[in-house]
């Protein structure tokens, strides 16, 4: 019984013992022991080192929470009431430095400061910065009169909301 389990030992490592000096080839991010595959790819072989590969486990399917949650009517009309008040807010802001803006643009040409009356280059890079500001501050009161009118109206958020439910 012995000599059996020795003998079954002994081979198995000798099988294992190949294994461990067979070829490996490189082919750029895999690598493979076939002979005739490394030479298609035209592979470089591996000397000296182990190669090990972990195969990556699989991701867990993410558990979804339930479709549609959605905020009751009143919730939502207190957030859209906020956000509208905080749209005029800043559009109020907006329009205050637009106006403030337009007045020290004068038309296109604001009152000269102090070295700008020797310096002709610094008065026309101040009139050129104004009018990007105003540029840009005009595109952004645009952008905020577009957002206020994707909200809807303040009297009629709460009646196109009971009549969908009335349906």
């Amino acid at each position: 019984m012995k000599f059996v389990f020795l003998l079954l030992l002994f081979t198995s490592s000798l099988g294992v013992a190949q294994a461990a000096d067979e070829r490996i080839y490189r082919c750029g991010n895999e690598y493979t022991n076939t002979v005739t595959e490394a030479q298609a790819k035209t592979c470089k072989l591996i000397s000296g080192g182990n190669v090990t590969v972990i195969q990556a486990t699989k991701p867990q399917p993410s558990k979804s929470s339930t479709p549609g949650q959605r905020t009751d009517s009143a919730d939502q009309r207190a957030k859209d009431s906020d956000a509208r008040m905080i749209l005029e807010s800043e559009l109020q802001r907006a329009e205050a430095k637009q106006a403030e803006l337009l007045k020290e643009y004068n038309n296109g040409e604001p009152e000269r400061q102090g070295a700008e009356a020797r310096n002709n280059q610094k008065y026309l890079d101040r009139v050129a910065a104004l009018k990007a500001s105003i540029a840009r501050n005009d595109s952004d009161i645009a952008g905020i009169k577009r957002e206020l009118s994707r909200l809807a109206p303040a009297g009629a958020a709460g009646g196109s909301s009971s009549a969908t439910s009335g349906k």
